[in-house]
């Protein structure tokens, strides 16, 4: 369909080779987004992408830092084998292997539906398992778990039983953070269009991107320092 270029972010890392082998043999160039895939360089001009598991880091460091005797966590993922899974689940698994008061209460994917996450959360209230880290790997999933806390009567935030982390760049997300009903957001940018909009520019113009790959800047944010400006600044 003279497709000049294609725009990815793919919802898994792997599977892609037919559609980039196609793409490059109908003269589509392919530029990834958000997300990264499992592909030689070759395959596509320019990757503006989130750089995952240095979130995911980052999220466990804040975590860690917090200085709990026991992390007793409900992990909430998303969609499995995604970029973003990946990223923020590595960081996670390494430390509860390495720390002998880190502990899974549960781990499972809620494929980034908040509801799932709602009843994932509701079962370990039920179950009667200690819990006091809520590790979801989106904002959505966060507020899932938010809501099966509070028809429960569970504190949750700043000065409450249970710490909750989420991710993403949601307004909302920033302001429940902000009034300290969350602890923690990591911020996701998916403020790339201007990005990729100069790179299909370079490239019409004949000129290759000045980088490859290019990492948007991201940082994590906690109810004792986030602030208005920070919302205004990053929350879409």
């Amino acid at each position: 369909d003279e497709v000049d270029f294609l725009l990815l972010s793919p919802a898994s890392t792997t599977g892609w080779d037919t559609v980039l082998q196609d793409a490059q043999a109908a003269g589509t160039q392919v530029i990834l987004f958000d997300r990264m895939l499992e592909a030689d360089e070759s395959m596509y001009v320019a990757a503006v992408v989130s750089d995952m598991p240095a979130e995911g880091k980052t999220a466990v460091d804040w975590l860690a830092a917090q200085g709990l005797d026991e992390y007793n966590i409900i992990h909430i993922q998303g969609h499995m084998g995604s970029d973003a899974q990946l990223g923020r689940t590595g960081a996670l698994d390494e430390k509860v292997a390495a720390e002998g008061n880190w502990n899974y209460v549960t781990q499972q994917t809620a494929d980034w539906d908040e509801a799932t996450a709602r009843t994932i959360t509701q079962s370990v209230i039920d179950s009667g398992k200690p819990f006091n880290v809520i590790y979801a790997e989106n904002n959505g999933m966060a507020r899932g778990a938010v809501a099966a806390l509070d028809a429960a009567g569970i504190t949750h935030g700043k000065d409450g039983d249970v710490i909750v982390m989420g991710f993403d760049s949601d307004k909302w997300a920033f302001e429940a953070v902000l009034e300290g009903s969350w602890n923690y957001m990591g911020l996701c940018n998916p403020l790339q269009a201007d990005t990729v909009d100069g790179i299909i520019k370079d490239l019409a113009a004949g000129n290759a991107p000045a980088q490859k790959i290019i990492y948007t800047p991201e940082q994590g944010f906690d109810c004792d320092t986030l602030t208005q400006a920070d919302v205004d600044t990053y929350g879409t």
